[in-house]
């Protein structure tokens, strides 16, 4: 059997290892493949992996002996599971491994957001501390998030992490779902519509898939209800958010702050609004990428595969 990784870096840089997919048979890593090179590179394979490849129909048509496409994340728009369905490909994603380490992140950026710790740091290294005539300075405001309203956008199984992380450091917990399933066992905890979260929330987190109906939900409209003092945290998808508005509302002063973790388009364009407005932090997409959570997802992506050879159904997408 021969089995292609087409763009095996990002999961594993060097640091783990590719003898759970080796013991099926035969197997090519490719740090990465660029579009035009994925028929050669996948030919004659009968497994592919891939993260963020593409494998649309056109290419998936020159492929006639691929059987298995493995999909190294939980999103799997990259595959056209309609095209793969029609040729007999099974497809299979990686549907939980990094939500504890998705959740952290939203804390690490929340908490730069709001003690500038990075430039509190850089300053002492400069000596202004050592300069100083006090024997503490400040060079931004510094907020406590005790009492404060979190929002959660999306309240599956990241969005309920943070609402955990959030409810222990004595914050108010609000979510807005489409799917209100049973609520969390803290007293804080409300459910609201979108309009009334954002309104009332004093950090957002998205936490929401991308479909048709969450594509741009954060627009000029959305960011309109949010308190001119809230800040705004994306480590879901970057098509949420229209990245012109959000950076339109912080140049205004509409907002406090926004990280993200995820842009519209990955990597970012040089002239990304995101990149230079004002106190907005962009991290490299890196909210899922501890060791521990990229052990736990070619874990995974080893026991989706063996189930398939074994003739079972194991996070079968599509």
């Amino acid at each position: 059997m021969k089995i292609v990784v087409l763009d095996g870096y990002c999961l594993n840089p060097g640091d783990l290892s590719w003898d759970g997919a080796r013991a099926f048979g035969e197997t090519l890593v490719f740090d990465r493949t660029p579009g035009g090179e994925v028929v050669q590179r996948a030919a004659g394979a009968e497994i592919a992996f891939t993260n963020k490849t593409p494998m649309p129909a056109e290419v998936l048509r020159q492929l006639p002996e691929l059987r298995y496409i493995g999909v190294l994340a939980t999103g799997y728009n990259v595959v056209d599971v309609e095209a793969a369905r029609r040729q007999g490909i099974v497809v299979t994603n990686i549907p939980t491994y990094g939500t504890a380490s998705v959740a952290q992140f939203v804390f690490a950026l929340l908490l730069e957001l709001c003690h500038n710790v990075k430039l509190h740091a850089e300053a002492v290294r400069a000596g202004e501390w050592t300069r100083s005539a006090d024997w503490c300075f400040t060079k931004a405001p510094l907020v406590e998030l005790a009492g404060l309203t979190m929002g959660i956008v999306g309240f599956g199984r990241i969005g309920r992490a943070v609402g955990k992380i959030a409810d222990a450091m004595g914050m108010q917990v609000a979510a807005a779902d489409t799917n209100r399933s049973a609520a969390p066992p803290y007293a804080s905890f409300r459910w609201m519509e979108l309009e009334e979260l954002l309104a009332a929330a004093d950090v957002v987190s998205l936490h929401a898939p991308l479909v048709a109906e969450t594509r741009g939900m954060i627009d000029a409209r959305a960011l309109e209800h949010m308190k001119p003092s809230a800040f705004l945290i994306n480590t879901s998808r970057g098509p949420l958010v229209v990245d012109q508005d959000l950076a339109d509302a912080l140049n205004a002063g509409k907002l406090a702050g926004a990280a993200v973790d995820v842009v519209s388009q990955e990597p970012p364009a040089a002239d990304s609004p995101l990149l230079t407005a004002r106190n907005c932090l962009v991290t490299p997409h890196i909210a899922w990428a501890t060791r521990a959570a990229r052990a736990r997802l070619m874990d995974e992506a080893v026991r989706n595969l063996a189930a398939f050879v074994a003739g079972e159904t194991r996070n079968v997408v599509g």
